[in-house]
């Protein structure tokens, strides 16, 4: 599973709207499993690895009080949503994503990894893992929009400042497929905004293209994709943490 996978943030986003009542768990489910195949959560017990379905992992946190779900795109050097322990934070930034369960006194974090079993079952095993109770210190989402708008404007500017054949954004970003950065029912339209011009900016980061150029023009192009990669993360998290923000 590549780390850009949306799957994290789809949990998230879903999840937070069920945990609200604007849907149901079922709807949850069929979400994860139409984009990435069957979802089970294997968890760590005193008899050993335990191992069940998403939906049941859920309803079980659920009945202990599940508030929320929040969501991690971490990297080396920015642990963006991680507040520790430094296992779990290692693992996630492995993975580049994580969706940490919060519940009344304690908090799960939940790492996706690609679960192949033969030659024609894929889909996603959530590995459990203990997750520390703080909260990340994240972004507004107004805050994010406005880092996210000057982050695009100065990036644009500084790519097409790069001479060659690989200049400005792929042509992803002039429109494309919003459906990663689709949120749930009852995110305020501002979230809804910012999580899809997030996500068109992160598929053409995903495409961005190095071929033709200098050494020097790299580093430029590098630096400035490097900028805007950061905000485009923080936008992703501020808009799927947003259900309830005005």
């Amino acid at each position: 599973m590549r780390n850009d996978s949306p799957v994290s943030a789809t949990l998230v986003s879903w999840g937070n709207a069920w945990l609200a009542g604007h849907t149901g768990l079922d709807v949850v489910v069929d979400r994860l499993e139409g984009a990435a195949g069957p979802q089970v959560v294997a968890a760590h017990t005193a008899s050993g690895m335990d191992e069940g379905t998403l939906r049941a992992f859920l309803m079980d946190r659920r009945i202990e009080g599940l508030s929320s779900l929040r969501l991690a795109l971490p990297v080396p050097g920015d642990p963006l949503g991680l507040t520790g322990p430094p296992a779990f934070n290692g693992v996630a930034i492995d993975a580049g994503q994580a969706a940490i369960a919060v519940l009344p006194d304690r908090c799960f974090g939940l790492v996706p990894g690609e679960d192949r079993r033969g030659s024609s079952y894929s889909g996603i095993r959530w590995t459990v893992h203990e997750a520390s109770t703080t909260p990340p210190d994240l972004p507004s989402l107004a805050e994010a929009e406005r880092a996210l708008t000057a982050a695009m404007r100065s990036a644009t500017e500084a790519l097409l400042a790069v001479t060659g054949p690989a200049q400005g954004f792929p042509a992803a970003f002039q429109g494309g497929d919003d459906a990663e950065g689709t949120l749930a029912p009852g995110y305020p339209g501002r979230a809804h905004r910012v999580g899809a011009l997030a996500a068109r900016l992160a598929l053409a980061l995903r495409l961005a293209d190095e071929r033709g150029l200098t050494a020097g023009q790299i580093s430029a192009r590098g630096e400035a994709l490097r900028d805007l990669d950061r905000v485009v993360r923080r936008a992703r998290v501020a808009a799927h943490h947003a259900l309830g923000e005005a």
